[in-house]
């Protein structure tokens, strides 16, 4: 995705040919990104967790669609210490920006080829093995240096991670490895963010924690050298007892609360805001179909304003006629099926509608605010999902 300063936008036409090579990237439909909520999320979510705690940054799938580079460089400033990835290629493209500071890779990599371009771009893998270890081992061994890992311990995702039990002896042998650095060590919660009750962890996790705990208990003094985090966004919310030498957040860094009915208010910021414009407004008889199959079929004379988004852009096509965007303030119901490209409201209340005007469909439009939640209830989706989604054609334009 295309990441463009919105001072840097050429919005008229001059007839150069620079102007039709580059075309106004807020000309259809585009990604608003507010680096300065990322900093303030940042350092609201650093002050919460206190001084003797860590932030991660996790900035996965290019920053939860957000763009990995700015997000980083804003949480960073707000108070985040290091940045979490999920590919070998996500970290390699941070440091490509002038990142410099630890990231930790949070997938597994699996060949030596994988973990010495790991190593060569002083990125830090997971490990769930001993076979990793050792690869990682040889690999720090052959360039006389140390190999800095986590390692990952299972207590109840059941995805990455070596089980609860095997944690002693497998750190044992690690720590026979001379050119390996077992700097931390971590699990990750399943259902943090499924709560009955303000403020509290459920059962599950209690479970977990207490897993995680013992897994220390039983390493003695040996895990007070290394650095141990348990909770993501949801955990960090939910308990300090989560918290550990760090936290890792992810969806409360971009402005979301993974956790309903939290009694404290954190003043987070919602960072994203999708937009498309009006390519067309036209007028129409009561009963005609509008869209393939004609999902929809007008109850009175209509006026529809056609908008150019659609599920290639990574709006869900399950949401067709069930969600409304933003203009000016005043919300409008978008009707009929969503196509690949374009999308249809039905603008008869607000018929001042023009060709060109803007359509809000995510974030803040004055007093109105449309979040990812609000798709996810009529799609049966997860904000996660809907923010990962807007990674193919749109322009992001950073404010």
């Amino acid at each position: 995705m295309l990441n463009i300063k919105k001072d840097q936008r050429s919005c008229t036409f001059d007839g150069t040919t620079e102007n039709l090579m580059n075309p106004d990237p807020c000309s259809r439909a585009w990604v608003e990104v507010d680096s300065k909520a990322i900093e303030n999320n940042s350092r609201v979510l650093k002050k919460f967790i206190g001084q003797d705690c860590s932030l991660m940054a996790v900035v996965k799938a290019d920053g939860y669609g957000h763009g990995a580079e700015t997000v980083a460089n804003a949480a960073l400033i707000g108070g985040a210490k290091s940045l979490g990835v999920a590919t070998l290629e996500e970290g390699i493209e941070l440091r490509k920006a002038g990142l410099t500071c630890e990231i930790l890779i949070l997938g597994n990599l699996i060949n030596s080829e994988e973990l010495y371009s790991s190593y060569a771009w002083d990125l830090v893998p997971t490990i769930s093995g001993i076979r990793e270890a050792i690869i990682c081992n040889n690999i720090a061994e052959n360039n006389h240096q140390k190999f800095i890992i986590h390692l990952k311990v299972d207590t109840g995702m059941t995805r990455l991670g070596c089980n609860p039990n095997e944690v002693k002896e497998l750190i044992s042998k690690i720590d026979y490895l001379e050119n390996v650095h077992l700097k931390g060590i971590y699990s990750h919660l399943a259902i943090a963010e499924s709560n009955e009750e303000k403020n509290t962890i459920n059962d599950f996790t209690q479970i977990q924690l207490q897993r995680f705990e013992k897994t220390l208990t039983d390493l003695g003094s040996r895990s007070a050298s290394m650095c141990k985090h348990l909770a993501n966004s949801a955990g960090t919310l939910s308990d300090s007892r989560l918290h550990f030498d760090m936290v890792r957040v992810g969806l409360s860094l971009y402005g979301y609360f993974p956790v309903n009915d939290i009694e404290f208010d954190l003043k987070l910021q919602p960072a994203l805001k999708l937009k498309a414009r009006v390519t067309l407004v036209r007028d129409v008889e009561q009963g005609i179909g509008v869209g393939y199959g004609h999902l929809f079929k007008t109850k009175r004379k209509s006026k529809l304003a056609v908008v150019a988004i659609g599920y290639a852009d990574g709006v869900s096509r399950a949401l067709s006629g069930k969600i409304s965007a933003s203009v000016d303030g005043v919300l409008l119901r978008q009707v009929g099926a969503i196509a690949m490209d374009q999308m249809v409201f039905d603008v008869t209340d607000k018929p001042d509608i023009k060709i060109g005007q803007v359509f809000t469909l995510l974030g803040n439009d004055g007093k109105v605010v449309i979040s990812p939640q609000n798709w996810c209830d009529f799609s049966g989706s997860i904000p996660w999902e809907v923010l990962c989604s807007f990674r193919n054609r749109l322009p992001r334009v950073v404010t």
